[in-house]
């Protein structure tokens, strides 16, 4: 099997003496890993970093066999970000969840635009608050929606945060996710809840159900805005 596409770089691990192993997301073909042979070499090495936009030929004996990717860099997105601890705990983060909750070989389109859509805003001043509202949107097009919408009256509307019980769990919740709309005022507080409601929603409905290892690059992230 032979295909080319374009696809971000979700993780790399070391293969052998020379080569690496990457897991990519492929607009056309989703989330998949292959072997890149001098993935150690200083040239391959320097743009195989997190979240940078790659063009991969790939070729494979079989659908059942991992294949080999010949890469090229598109956009590099980590370097920009090397001195911001924040963004890049951020990319790290939201790569190591797309690496472990999508499902492998299977495209999804409007996570894939969705995510393309996070990595050009990652400058913006309100970036966080885009991450966040771009975690809601995962945690809908992986099969679970938390439904905030039904919450949204007007007795709400001046009330910072709301404790809401959404299948069973109780979750404090800052009502701008309820109104879908960015805030004015940006404190630490109001992002540190955020981080945590998503977190908890990704917890309960995907990690703990399923045993997975909740990235710690993204803990790390919250606590940044303590």
């Amino acid at each position: 099997m032979i295909w080319e596409d374009e696809c971000y770089l979700l993780s790399k691990r070391k293969f052998r003496e020379n080569a690496n192993i990457i897991n990519i997301f492929s607009k056309k073909k989703g989330k998949l890993d292959g072997i890149v042979y001098g993935g150690t070499s200083r040239k391959v090495r320097n743009y195989l970093q997190i979240s940078n936009k790659l063009y991969v030929s790939h070729t494979s004996k079989s659908e059942n066999k991992m294949g080999y990717f010949k890469t090229e860099l598109i956009k590099p997105i980590s370097p920009l970000f090397f001195n911001d601890k924040e963004r890049t705990s951020a990319l790290i983060s939201i790569c190591s969840l797309l690496n472990i909750l999508l499902p492998v070989s299977q495209p999804n389109k409007k996570i894939y635009n969705s995510f393309e859509k996070l990595i050009n805003s990652i400058d913006l001043e309100n970036w966080i608050f885009l991450f966040i509202f771009f975690e809601i949107n995962l945690i809908k097009e992986l099969g679970y929606d938390t439904n905030l919408a039904e919450h949204s009256n007007i007795n709400n509307v001046n009330k910072d945060f709301l404790k809401i019980k959404i299948d069973g769990y109780i979750y404090e919740i800052p009502n701008y996710l309820i109104q879908k709309q960015i805030p004015k005022k940006f404190t630490n507080l109001l992002i540190r809840k955020s981080l945590y409601f998503t977190r908890q929603v990704m917890l309960n409905k995907f990690f703990i159900p399923n045993n997975l290892l909740f990235p710690k690059s993204r803990i790390i992230l919250e606590n940044y805005f303590n």
